[in-house]
């Protein structure tokens, strides 16, 4: 399996609100950057659009380390709670609903399909490619506000 490696960002200017979604892969020292948005969302949609867009441009199935400062998405992923809520039905352990389970099934789909380790850095923090996807996103989301 080839090795590439995923940086992913999502923003939302006011939660909920417009928002936009950053991405940069890399594999074999090429960096490829993607960005969209939308103009009613909330910041988690927009973190998992990120991941999902990334997972979608890749052309065979790939060993994937995708970094990201979202808790929502590391946790959800890494630590299985989206299996879980899928296998209720879409229902958190407290029988609340599951939010967003369009989104967390087609990841769990992109999931099957490529070899995905969930990294989570701090955001805001200096990493160089978390700062480039948030940027991007940031700037989406601008070009959705028409306030």
């Amino acid at each position: 399996m080839q090795k590439v490696d995923i940086y992913t960002d999502g923003s939302c200017l006011r939660n909920p609100g417009p928002g936009g979604w950053g991405a940069v892969l890399v594999y074999k020292g090429l960096e490829k950057e993607m960005s969209g948005g939308e103009a009613a969302t909330t910041n988690n949609r927009m973190e998992l659009t990120a991941a999902i867009e990334a997972l979608r441009a890749l052309k065979a199935p790939c060993e994937v380390t995708m970094t990201t400062d979202s808790r929502y998405l590391c946790d959800g992923m890494g630590k299985g709670w989206a299996r879980s809520w899928k296998a209720r039905g879409w229902k958190k352990a407290d029988n609340s609903p599951a939010l967003n389970p369009d989104l967390w099934e087609e990841l769990l789909n992109l999931c099957s399909v490529h070899r995905v380790t969930f990294v989570w850095v701090k955001g805001h923090a200096g990493h160089p490619y978390n700062e480039r996807c948030d940027a991007m996103a940031q700037a989406r989301a601008h070009e959705y506000d028409g306030s």
